[in-house]
């Protein structure tokens, strides 16, 4: 048997190097797969909190005053490093939290468009001028940074969260203090050494690591942050947004949801079902934007669920490594219990099992219902994993109300031949994204991403980000 290899070693990440505090607490990152140890990694503190604060705040004043040719540049830079760094990215993606190498290929794509339109927003911070009432002057308005922004990130698109959490900010002149999940400190790392390497100054990006329950209060409430971009569960999203509004600072949120798929009678079946099991189940249904409730039109409803049913019963489970593979382990015990809670209340209520719900160690198999109600905890509550139901309607109008209800609107989807169909649907969905046959799942670095109502509050995304993470100052000079 061949010796076991030492884990490594990670420290909060300040004034551009590796800093372990006295107290020297550690954590263990571990892998979704088999559970076993990938790191230790250094346990943050409120101490922690403040000195990463302190030391963003510290390089806010230089770093306000940076040119945007050499802030364009290190954007572009480190794009070009997360490039040559691919396979190491993909790698970590895929043991530290079971993402299918597919998925993992995808979020490197999707970084890389943030990091490069980042670097184009660079020369869109602009301002304006105004005619005035009084003669002999000029009135104009500018754009500032805010100072220090800070960001927790979740534990399913580590890597395009962190670029979004971070490269935005960067753009427009602000400094860092990124929380990620726990469950994500060797990928974040590599983040981090990606920034440094592509030579941004020591205190404009930090990252301290831990657990946000204990320490999340301390990064947002510190008095030297000036805004909040959180992305995780409706409950602690609320709660952010609850803090930062006692204490006056910006904050956008991108929360949960219940995300809609509607199939009407005449949906092209070729394409529904395939955007159909990549909308309810890539990434093993650990996306925010997962379709968790499928609508399907009677008249076809027979034919769909044959069909579906097939396609799920085909999805490729397992290898990690395997271009084919969709579905991989469930992020953590916590979150395992959950799915199981939610399908044995909904079995236990009347629902019908069509595929699935059978376990391989930590991986469930694509999970397919029908009969769900709204008595059932799956019906109401975000279950992030592989599981998702079809509803039988009557009408697109049906269906549109049950898609309207729950109070969550990320995204939604319908597949139709029907224009005005999709038309009156796009616009009366509440939901942030509505996508016309295509899956719930869609991202660009550039379009205002988020949701209303339980999931979310603001917008991502390069243009968008700008006013954001930006305040206007107006400026009069008189002759």
């Amino acid at each position: 048997m061949s010796e076991q290899q030492p884990t490594p070693e990670i420290f909060h990440w300040i004034e551009g190097s590796q800093w372990n505090p006295q107290d020297g607490r550690f954590f263990k990152t571990k892998s979704p797969l088999d559970d076993r140890t990938l790191g230790s990694v250094s346990l943050g503190s409120e101490t922690v909190i403040d000195r990463a604060v302190q030391a963003a705040h510290s390089a806010f004043d230089s770093f306000r005053c940076v040119a945007p040719t050499q802030r364009e540049k290190w954007l572009l830079q480190a794009a070009e490093l997360l490039e040559t760094r691919r396979e190491r990215l993909v790698r970590i993606l895929i043991d530290e939290i079971g993402s299918p190498v597919s998925k993992a290929e995808k979020e490197v794509e999707v970084a890389l468009g943030i990091l490069r339109a980042s670097a184009g927003a660079v020369r869109r911070v602009t301002g304006r001028t105004y005619p005035s009432d009084i003669g002999g002057r000029l009135s104009y308005s500018v754009r500032q940074p805010l100072g220090v922004v800070a960001g927790m990130t979740p534990f399913n698109v580590p890597l395009i969260k962190a670029f979004k959490q971070t490269a935005m900010p960067l753009a427009t002149g602000n400094t860092v203090v990124l929380l990620p999940s726990e469950e994500t400190p060797l990928l974040v790392h590599e983040v981090a050494r990606i920034y440094r390497d592509a030579g941004l100054p020591a205190g404009v990006l930090n990252v301290v690591y831990g657990d946000g329950s204990e320490i999340g209060d301390t990064l947002t409430g510190h008095p030297l942050v000036k805004a909040v971009g959180f992305t995780g569960s409706y409950q602690v999203g609320r709660h952010v947004m609850e803090l930062c509004g006692k204490l006056g600072k910006r904050v956008t949120l991108e929360l949960g949801g219940k995300n809609p798929l509607v199939v009407l009678d005449d949906a092209n079946l070729k394409k529904a079902i395939p955007g159909c099991v990549v909308g309810a189940f890539l990434f093993q249904g650990q996306i925010c934007m997962s379709a968790s409730r499928i609508f399907v039109e009677k008249g076809i409803a027979p034919e769909f669920r044959a069909a579906l049913s097939q396609a799920v019963d085909r999805i490729q489970v397992g290898d990690l490594h395997d271009p084919g593979t969709l579905i991989g382990p469930i992020i953590n015990r916590r979150q395992r219990e959950r799915i199981r809670r939610h399908l044995e209340d909904a079995i236990g209520k009347g629902a019908q099992v069509i595929s699935g719900n059978q376990w391989q160690g930590n991986i469930l198999k694509p999970t397919l219902l029908s009969r769900v109600d709204e008595s059932m905890l799956i019906h109401n509550e975000e279950t992030f994993g592989p599981v998702t139901s079809i509803y039988e309607v009557e009408s697109p109008e049906e269906a549109l109300h049950m898609a309207n209800q729950g109070g969550f609107g990320l995204s939604g989807a319908i597949y139709t031949n029907q224009l005005d169909r999709a038309m009156e649907f796009a616009e009366s969905l509440n939901a942030g994204m509505v996508h016309v046959n295509g899956s719930t799942i869609q991202d660009e670095p550039h379009v205002p991403f988020g949701g209303v109502g339980k999931s979310g509050f603001g917008r991502e995304g390069a243009d968008v980000a700008i006013d954001e993470l930006t305040e206007w100052k107006w400026v009069t000079l008189h002759t």
